[in-house]
């Protein structure tokens, strides 16, 4: 499978969630068995000999395709939640949105210093959520962070808002 032939099966809707927005919607992808496979495969490749000890999945897409390649990897599973959604004690980070601030969080006991991480989300728009998400596995001290996307939206320069010093790796371009 190629690059082309996944940006073929990524449905992109117009007007959503407000006019003038062309939505990338993975989930005919997700749906799809051969690109779901080229998601986890592709990520393993680019990972498997960094260290990674825990891939960390940003709510809610995240979650799709990190426990895979957490799995491919022989690594942990961590899900950073939003506010409210996890039963022990957590850590949090907060962060400004389009129309307010918003916050994730992840169990106190999720992460160690000893850790290598990889953060992972479906789509690299913006950047807030993922520069929260950085900014909340920091505190933990962790040896290493990288960053994974399935798709980079490059005309909104997501890349720049995460900062310099952390690499950030990207399936499909747009």
């Amino acid at each position: 499978m190629t690059v082309e032939e996944v940006k073929s099966i990524i449905r992109t809707v117009s007007d959503f969630p407000k006019e003038g927005i062309l939505f990338r919607d993975l989930t005919t992808a997700f749906n799809n068995p051969e690109c779901l496979h080229w998601f986890g495969e592709r990520l393993f490749e680019y990972y498997k000999d960094l260290g990674v000890t825990k891939v960390l999945g940003v709510e809610s897409r995240g979650f799709i395709v990190a426990p895979i390649v957490a799995d491919k990897l022989g690594a942990g599973f961590v899900p950073v939640r939003k506010k409210g959604k996890l039963p022990a004690d957590v850590i949090t980070e907060s962060y400004e949105k389009e129309y307010g601030v918003d916050t994730i969080e992840i169990h106190k006991d999720a992460l160690s210093e000893n850790d290598v991480v990889m953060i992972h989300d479906d789509l690299l728009a913006t950047g807030g959520t993922m520069l929260a998400a950085i900014n909340l596995v920091k505190k933990f001290n962790v040896k290493k962070i990288y960053i994974s996307f399935l798709v980079e939206l490059d005309v909104l320069n997501g890349r720049q808002t995460l900062g310099g010093g952390v690499d950030v790796y990207s399936l499909v371009h747009y």
